[in-house]
């Protein structure tokens, strides 16, 4: 068996562990990364990469549709538009193995040895790895799992023939006539949407009281209007019992206990991740769990000395920006730096039509710190940008301390305002005042103006509506 010894030894390649070597690497630190697949983990190669360019190439094809309808007021007029999927799943393919060569390259780049197979545990210092050559083993002075999540399968709709993860979803060689989609999250939305506007009869069926459950109902209100308007059907409080696969057939219990029978040829089950807590030797480890998580404190550190876990693998929110945000610093905490994490700031986007983001508290989480709020809230229809974007559907909305405006919390919803998501990440982290961002200069025409009109309208003083 061969043997190497390194410094820091990363289990993982998504983008909580690459950037956890890459930056390692730069500082010097003698880096090695296992990775069973390619490198770049979920997000990049079945995540969020690929959702985002089948989502464009459905916004794209949706507009050239309304173009031929003569629906749009632009002047603009075309023949019947058609859409080959095999074609755009075959561009999104290009761009992974863009995007995924370039990590390979940037790793190679900051001196860090990348071993290809999957890793197993022997004890806290030493891990096995299986490689097409044969085993090999790695001995590490320090280790971190980012071993991230995978997708979690129903116990009646195993995953296989018509029921399809989202794995599948983005792979897909042509758009299916019916599409069920079982769970109304935002990966679930997101891809309920862009098959919609390819041309599938998509219907959700979400166990809870409505979609996007994790957001407030305000901000959900302009997708589900949306939803309604490709002819989505929506069905909230009902559960998924089974497929009948001859008969194309998804059985589920409706909020007032009917069962109902929903053609589909494919079924699209979005219910969550789990953690990737099984197959490489945890068992071996002393590890403190937060009930299917890793525990670890607020530099990443497990129960074991000389063990971290980032990404998925240790909870919400699973968002590859979190992750690469723990691994970047525990790479430099590895490196002898002193560094600390706080997630306050860290933005939540559902690339749905309209688009949600969120950074900081709610109104309602707000509320509960005990503190009396102020609330700014600026609608996109009363903004000039959104208007000639045909983009008038949503909102930005600013909670913030009465007492001294400091900001709490930033959210917003409407065309293209994943884009503002920094802006509002930064507000946070930097402990903005209302004062500081209607003080600051916006230009225009813009969305972005609508974040300055919400913190004007929390001061009292709106401008614009």
């Amino acid at each position: 068996m061969k043997e190497i010894s390194c410094k820091l030894l990363v289990i993982g390649a998504g983008p909580g562990g690459y950037v956890c070597a890459i930056r390692a690497g730069q500082l010097g630190v003698d880096t090695v990364i296992v990775e069973a697949k390619k490198p770049g983990g979920t997000c990049l190669t079945i995540g969020c990469i690929p959702s985002k360019a089948l989502i464009h190439a459905a916004d794209e094809f949706d507009k050239v549709v309304h173009m031929a309808s003569g629906k749009l007021p632009l002047g603009i007029s075309l023949g019947e538009p058609t859409i080959d999927l095999k074609k755009t799943v075959a561009w999104k393919d290009r761009i992974v193995g863009r995007l995924t060569n370039g990590v390979a390259g940037l790793l190679k780049k900051a001196g860090v040895k990348q071993v290809h197979g999957w890793a197993k545990f022997r004890d806290g210092k030493t891990v096995e790895v299986e490689t097409e050559t044969g085993q090999q083993m790695i001995r590490a002075e320090t280790i971190v799992i980012a071993t991230g999540s995978v997708a979690v399968e129903l116990p009646l709709l195993r995953f296989g023939g018509p029921v399809i993860s989202s794995t599948e979803a983005l792979a897909l060689k042509e758009v299916p006539k019916q599409l069920a989609v079982v769970g109304g999250g935002y990966i679930g939305l997101e891809l309920g949407i862009a098959f919609a506007k390819m041309g599938a009869k998509v219907s959700v069926v979400e166990a809870l009281p409505r979609i996007l459950p994790l957001y407030d109902a305000e901000l959900t209100k302009p997708v589900a209007k949306r939803l309604s308007e490709l002819g989505v059907d929506v069905f909230t409080g009902a559960k998924a019992q089974r497929l009948e696969p001859k008969a194309d057939v998804l059985l589920f219990t409706a909020a007032d206990g009917k069962k109902v029978r929903l053609q589909a040829d494919k079924v699209l089950v979005t219910v969550g991740r789990n953690p990737l807590t099984e197959g490489w030797g945890i068992e071996e480890l002393a590890l403190d769990m937060a009930g299917k998580f890793v525990r670890i404190d607020d530099q990443c550190q497990t129960s074991m000395r000389g063990i971290y876990a980032i990404g998925d693998v240790t909870g919400e929110p699973m968002l590859a920006h979190r992750a690469m945000a723990q691994g970047e610093m525990v790479a430099e905490i590895v490196a002898g730096h002193k560094r600390s994490w706080d997630k306050r700031g860290i933005p939540a986007v559902c690339f749905t039509d309209p688009e949600v983001v969120t950074v900081g508290l709610s109104p309602d989480e707000s509320r509960k710190t005990g503190a009396e709020i102020k609330i700014g809230q600026f609608p996109f229809s009363a903004n000039g940008r959104a208007m000639t974007m045909l983009a008038e559907d949503g909102f930005v909305r600013v909670v913030a301390r009465a007492d001294n405006h400091l900001v709490l919390g930033i959210q917003g919803v409407g065309r293209g305002i994943s884009e503002l998501s920094t802006a509002f990440g930064m507000a946070i982290e930097m402990g903005a005042r209302l004062e500081d961002i209607a003080g600051s200069i916006h230009a225009h025409p813009t969305q972005g103006e609508g974040f300055q009109e919400a913190a004007l309208k929390a001061l009292g003083y709106a401008l614009h509506v």
